[in-house]
């Protein structure tokens, strides 16, 4: 695995990835957008305690979903850079935006989701899976990505 380490905008956090993720999507959902401020959000998703911070401090922000269900944010205290997300306060799981990584390309997208409201100019990559909402975990993950998972979910 090559060296997986990112920060927030003005430096004050850094992290370090200790495994890579688990699988990669990106989000075309209108909550991603809004949050964004862009057309999608590449999420990472990783077990936390994968996540290593080097430096700086993270504030954990609530923010307000669609569906209703609870969304914290993880940002640098500093400048206020979103770094990654617990999806239904699991605590075990989260979601890196692999933007904030140093080598930006480093995790391409395993799947396009919420397609059905992706901006019309957005063009999908050919060989890559989409969907028009979300996808059927067990034929898209790898198996030793469900392994991670189950093990860390207790499943």
């Amino acid at each position: 695995m090559k060296n997986l380490e990112g920060g927030c905008a003005c430096g004050a956090v850094r992290y370090r990835l200790s495994s890579g993720p688990m699988f990669v999507n990106c989000c075309h959902c209108q909550d991603c957008q809004r949050q964004v401020g862009s057309a999608f959000a590449i999420n990472a998703i990783i077990e936390t305690d994968r996540i290593e911070v080097l430096s700086g401090e993270t504030a954990v922000s609530a923010t307000p979903t669609d569906s209703g269900r609870p969304h914290d944010v993880y940002r640098c205290t500093a400048c206020g850079t979103a770094l990654w997300s617990d999806y239904g306060r699991r605590r075990v799981l989260s979601f890196l935006r692999a933007a904030t990584l140093d080598d930006r390309n480093a995790l391409p997208p395993d799947v396009h989701i919420f397609t059905r409201t992706k901006l019309p100019w957005v063009v999908l990559p050919e060989g890559v899976p989409a969907v028009e909402v979300y996808y059927d975990m067990d034929r898209l993950w790898p198996a030793e990505s469900l392994a991670r998972l189950g093990a860390l979910l207790g499943g």
